[in-house]
């Protein structure tokens, strides 16, 4: 099945990413689980899934030293993902932040650096210091994240804040609040959303209809989870798994041809937004 591509979603600086990469969130929390993490995400990495996403806030630092650890000697052709604390988001306490993240990865430059969630700094200092990391070479884009509608057209009028290249946001079949607003809007800026806990983490592949459709297609509930991200345009999947069996799993999502019927049933179990909903976040 791994003979099908994975899409690919193009930030606004031009660079191509998969729309299927790997999460790492609790990763680094526990030493014994430590290299069967790291196979998990070089397995990830040999099938084609090369965006890795983490933050600082992740094991306090110890899912990036995973990362490092797991792309230790073959940095080319991969696409990096951190956060920065909100309340490290200061103009100065952003660049100390990049610098800590730079060495627990063990990278020279990160690839896309984005404020985790709004905080008490202005987002004016935070945008300068993410250009500022631009400008150093540190970082090679910056974005956001747990952003909803109103705080994106904000950024907007923050000196450089058009330059914001995604926005991280919780998004899965039991979480659609974003397709009311923010997913439109995000798509007619182009500006990527990256979906966190695209299966809920687990909590959704027990549901009926979901493993109905799933065993139709001859795929597993999660398969069929993903591919519904995948149907969004400019949406990046990035499930988390420290299993490398796992992981070939969810790659194999982007060979799924589900029918228009199967969408239908999936929308009449996980309904799409009617009204405006705030912002879910976990």
């Amino acid at each position: 099945m791994q003979d099908d591509p994975i899409p690919k979603i193009t930030f606004p600086n031009g660079i191509e990413v998969p729309s299927l990469g790997q999460g790492t969130w609790n990763m680094g929390e526990r030493a014994s689980e430590a290299e069967r993490e790291i196979a998990s995400l070089k397995a990830g990495i040999e099938l084609g899934m090369t965006l890795i996403d983490t933050a600082e806030m992740y094991g306090e630092g110890d899912s990036e030293r995973i990362v490092g650890r797991a792309i230790k000697d073959r940095r080319d052709g991969l696409f990096i993902v951190t956060k920065v604390y909100p309340w490290n988001a200061s103009r100065r306490g952003t660049i100390e932040a990049c610098e800590r993240s730079l060495s627990r990865l063990g990278v020279d430059q990160i690839d896309l650096y984005l404020l985790h969630w709004r905080g008490e700094h202005p987002l004016a200092d935070t945008v300068e210091a993410f250009e500022d990391l631009k400008d150093a070479g540190k970082i090679g884009a910056w974005g956001v994240s747990n952003f909803d509608i109103g705080d994106m057209e904000e950024l907007l009028t923050v000196p450089g804040g058009r330059l914001v290249a995604a926005n991280q946001v919780l998004y899965n079949l039991a979480r659609r609040g974003i397709e009311y607003d923010l997913l439109p809007w995000c798509q007619k800026h182009d500006i990527p959303v990256m979906a966190y806990s695209p299966i809920e983490q687990g909590r959704i592949l027990h549901n009926p209809e979901l493993i109905r459709i799933a065993k139709a297609n001859q795929a597993t509930p999660a398969q069929v989870a993903l591919a519904f991200l995948l149907e969004r345009d400019g949406v990046i999947a990035i499930p988390k798994t420290s299993n490398a069996e796992r992981a070939a799993e969810n790659r194999d999502c982007v060979s799924l041809d589900i029918s228009d019927e199967d969408w239908a049933a999936l929308d009449a179990a996980f309904p799409p937004p009617t009204r405006k909903s705030a912002l879910e976040m976990l």
